[in-house]
């Protein structure tokens, strides 16, 4: 009897072809598919962003005085790990872990909702079209406005409305590239 033996290179190879996960049915094998990829860039994102506004930061250019235009300069106060310069590198560490773990979710939490509502709504209504990307597009968008620390009515209805257009024009697109 041969046994074979998969590498974790070959699983990784394998994850472009929807085999990562077996979670007994299609739609929740896409939702953690989606959630799990988008999760991975989300911690890169937010490493990346914090790694750049330290270097900004320690090299004196984000002084206020003159070192990166204003839009810049204020993205990143907004962007920055909050307690990145405690007293302690422990505690920066934890807030790197913290910011990252909760851009990691975001993300995948946008790409999960996404997918799932585009899959069920192509089951549901039987054609996958731009009606469906706007719904899961909006739905999406009105998940992450309630995932920020300070959602208004007015945030939660612009997000949902940028996530609706946003997703039907890459549908519309999707067929011309």
């Amino acid at each position: 009897m041969q046994t074979t033996t998969r590498s974790l290179l070959d699983d990784l190879r394998s994850f472009d072809k929807g085999g990562f996960f077996d979670l007994g049915h299609p739609l929740l094998n896409r939702i953690a598919e989606s959630f799990v990829k988008a999760a991975g860039i989300g911690a890169i994102q937010a490493v990346s962003r914090g790694a750049y506004f330290t270097a900004i930061e320690g090299a004196g250019l984000d002084s206020g005085t003159g070192g990166l235009p204003a839009e810049i300069s204020g993205a990143s106060k907004k962007h920055r790990f909050r307690d990145l310069k405690g007293e302690t590198n422990r505690k920066s560490l934890e807030a790197m872990v913290k910011n990252t773990g909760k851009e990691s979710m975001q993300w995948g939490l946008a790409a999960g909702v996404y997918s799932g509502l585009t899959y069920g709504l192509k089951e549901a209504r039987g054609s996958h079209d731009w009606k469906n990307s706007a719904v899961a597009g909006a739905i999406t968008g009105v998940a992450l406005a309630l995932t920020s620390e300070d959602s208004s009515h007015e945030q939660i209805v612009e997000c949902a409305i940028t996530g609706a257009a946003i997703s039907t024009a890459a549908n519309l697109l999707a067929g011309i590239f």
